[in-house]
This record gives structure tokens, sequence and C-alpha cells, in this order.
């Protein structure tokens, strides 16, 4: 075989993943809030950028800038001159001096209704501070098992390690730790789930020796809910541990998941917001917290004819003019995106925003970008770490996208009207007889839904309803 070298043309397309493209898909996944900081952090880094008020002050300033249109840059071609179809056209970029200005006047100030909930270690410190007669050592105790509280309200340190560290009497250690098991809420400072059940028995001045049992030698299988094993080992009737197991319930397993803690998310701020007026549903984009964007103009002169500087400025000028246009035409992309996509989701989701979770129809991605008129991970992108704030409630944008089943109509039920179907059942159920998932996956063959029982187990586990035995009441 003979082996040579040659020279060949070939024409050939591919898309090529460059940098301005990367920043589009970063943008267009990006949520309300990731995206504020985003283009915070742009703003730093791109002198060019700048932020613009909502009260349009800065709107005679720009309609006079945009009346110069730069032509002697084009003219002179050195430069790539894409930016300055920017300051030709901002319609489509959504930078209209007054755009915004109503919206912000309507929208109420968070600060208005959201405050920062105490910590547990705030609310202990402030009840250790209302005791008067706790002599100065034991309050500084008290002080140290507070700051070595878990999330859960448990004690992370065995008086061992305090003595070792404090070096103080375990006399004190045990006083310190009685003062602290003493606060709100019940069951505070414990170091088990047993002492922390039996704190709050104590406080409640609730001595019924089943529940002590239950607590002390039981918890397991009251847990996998063998009442009867229980009642058996105890030589009482099923009953009696039902009763008794009913107070359990009542009592709080970790007294401190009530309150806050640091990095806490306090409020989900929704990227596309539903408003039902009369039939009709309106879609915003809730884009308010984004800063609006603009072009420092100080540096366009730079670029202006008759301009003394020099090459090198003139071409890092130009290069954070494109890098700024580009990202304020990404940001409108992804505005105009998030708007098509919860457009297509009201018209083929239109039963469940009017009548609720039951009518939700199975949909995938596919079937919204065919409507859209974009590929199917452009959708994925644009629904990623999102939420839409429906009459129904507020829900992130994937939950619209779920498989389903075929009913005997020839309809399809997506998985989400399935599981509520299944909680109302299961809820209608006799507790006495709770059914099984096999007569359960009966019932909905009754309804003209053909359904597995292993689906019924699933679809059970993932909210979180206990099985058959766990159910029934004696």
């Amino acid at each position: 075989m003979r082996m040579d070298f040659g020279l060949n043309l070939e024409q050939t397309q591919k898309l090529m993943m460059t940098p301005e493209l990367r920043q589009a898909i970063t943008v267009l996944q990006m949520s309300s809030l990731e995206l504020t900081h985003y283009v915070e952090e742009q703003v730093l880094e791109n002198p060019l950028l700048e932020t613009r008020d909502h009260d349009g002050e800065r709107g005679e300033e720009t309609e006079r800038d945009q009346e110069d249109p730069l032509s002697a840059v084009a003219e002179k071609k050195e430069f790539d001159p894409d930016w300055v179809e920017y300051f030709h056209d901002g319609s489509d970029l959504g930078i209209y001096p007054n755009r915004g200005q109503r919206e912000i006047s309507e929208q109420p100030a968070y600060e208005n209704f959201l405050s920062q909930a105490p910590t547990l270690v705030d609310h202990l410190t402030f009840q250790l501070g209302l005791i008067s007669s706790v002599n100065e050592d034991l309050r500084k105790i008290v002080q140290y098992f507070i700051g070595n509280m878990d999330a859960r309200g448990y004690l992370g340190i065995t008086l061992e390690e305090a003595r070792d560290q404090l070096g103080v009497e375990m006399e004190q250690l045990e006083q310190a730790l009685q003062i602290l098991q003493s606060f709100d809420p019940p069951g505070v400072g414990a170091r088990d789930l047993q002492e922390c059940l039996n704190i709050q028995l104590d406080l409640k001045g609730e001595d019924d020796p089943i529940v002590r049992l239950l607590i002390a030698d039981h918890l397991s299988d009251l847990a996998e809910g063998r009442l009867a094993k229980i009642a058996s080992k105890l030589n009482v009737s099923p009953r009696e541990v039902q009763r008794a197991a009913d107070l359990l319930k009542k009592l709080e397993p970790k007294p401190g998941r009530n309150f806050s803690h640091e990095n806490d998310t306090r409020y989900i701020l929704p990227d596309v917001v539903l408003e039902k007026i009369e039939d009709q549903y309106i879609i915003l984009v809730n884009d308010v917290a984004i800063p609006r964007l603009t072009i420092n103009n100080t540096y366009r002169n730079v670029l202006a004819k008759g301009s003394d500087a020099d090459s090198d400025t003139k071409r890092f000028v130009e290069e954070k003019l494109n890098s700024a246009a580009w990202l304020i035409r990404s940001i409108e992309q992804r505005r105009l995106t998030l708007y098509k996509v919860a457009n297509c989701l009201v018209e083929m989701q239109r039963d469940f925003l009017d009548y609720g979770v039951k009518y939700l129809k199975p949909l995938n991605l596919k079937k919204v970008a065919e409507v859209v008129g974009v590929h199917e991970s452009t959708v994925s992108r644009a629904t990623s770490n999102k939420y839409i704030q429906t009459p129904q409630g507020v829900f992130e944008m994937k939950y619209f996208f779920s498989t389903g089943l075929n009913a005997a109509s020839g309809t399809q039920v997506s998985a989400e009207s399935l599981k509520k179907i299944l909680q109302e059942i299961i809820q209608e159920e006799n507790p006495a007889n709770p059914l099984s998932d096999q007569k359960i996956a009966e019932l909905f063959g009754s309804r003209g839904i053909t359904i597995s029982r292993r689906t019924v187990t699933k679809y059970r586990d993932e909210l979180g309803i206990p099985s058959t035995s766990r159910r029934r009441r004696y």
C-alpha cells in the first residue's frame, strides 16, 4: 500500500463554543437572585458597564447619546463595530429609561414583612439573662453549653469533655445542665432522643409507665409500627400501646429545628409571576431585582472621531464594549425565553392553574421545545433553578414536567395527579383496616387508571405515607 502526503480543501460546519455563547448559556440557566449577583460582578470587572436607577434619571442622557452613531469608527474598519448596533437599537435590550419604574413602585419592600427569626442560641441566651439567682461561674458554664448546641437542640458535648476543657467539678456541670434543660423549648439540652422525650414528659407532669417503657426500650419497634409485638412484650393490649404512642407523637424529637440557622433561605423570589385577571393569565417575568445595565458614555468617546487615544486603548475599549453589549443582549434573551416557556406552560397546563394539582397533565421538554421553537436543552436551562408563582402556589418550573400513565379514556394522567389521588384514597380509608398497596392499585383501576402495586408503593414512599401496618389504628 502506497502512502503519501497531500493538501485537500474541505468545507465543514460546526458549532464553536465562543466565550459569548458560554456566557449566554450561563445567564439563561441562572435564577433571578443568581443573575443579580452575576451582574454585580460583571459591573465590577467591566468598566464600561454601569447600573442605572429605576427612576429614569439617565433617560435624557441616553437618548442624546443614541443620536451619535459613531459612524467614523465604522468607516475606519479598524475595529469590529458589532457593538455599534447596541446604540442604534435599544428596543430589543429592554433598557428603556423608564422601564420598570411602575413595577418598582407597585412592589412591596421585603423589609416591610421579612424579619430575621431568632436563632436557638439567641433564644437560650435571652432566657439565661433573665435568671438572676445563678452565680457568675454557673452562668458561664450554661453559656458554654449553649454554644455547643447542635441544630436539633441537643448538647453536642459530653460532660466529661466539658470537665476537661473547663476544669470544673462534675457537680457544677450537672447543675448547669439542669438549668439549661429547664429552658424553652422543652427538651433542649438533651444528649440523646430518650433524654429529650423524658425531659418533655417531666415538664408536662406526665408519668405514664407505658410511655416511659416505650421510650426506654421500644422506640425502634414503635417507629416500624410493630404495636402488636410491643404489646406482647409489655403484656398489655395493642390499644394501650396505641394510646401511649399517640402521646409520644405530641412531643418534639428535635426542639431546635423550629429556630433559624445561619445561611437559611428565608424566602423564594419567583422568576415568573402569573396573575389571573378575569379569564386571562398575565405573565410577568420578575426581573425587577436585576440591575438595569447601560454603557458608560465616557469610554464611548475614546472611539469617537478625532479621539487621540492610542490603538491599544481603543482595542481594549472596543472589547469591553462588545462584552457589555453581549451581556445586555443575553439578559434580554433570557427574559424573552422565560416568557415564551411560561406562556407555553400556561396554555398546556390551564386546567391545573384553574382547578389544582389533580388536573396536572404529563409534559416533557421536547413538547415545549417544539412549541417554543428552541432546543430541548434550552428549555431545560430556562426552567432550571427557577420558580413560578401561580394562583395554586409557588412551584419550581420543573414541577410542570412529569411523566404519566394512560387512563381508560385514552388521556394521560400525570404522576403528581396520581399522588394527589393516592392521598385522597388513604385519607378516606378505615384506620382500623387500612388499604394495602394492591387494594389501592385496584381502586385506581376502578377509576380507569391502570397502575401496578409497585408504582403505588413508590408513590406512597415519595409522599412519606407509612405502610399498611404502621397506619393501622387499634
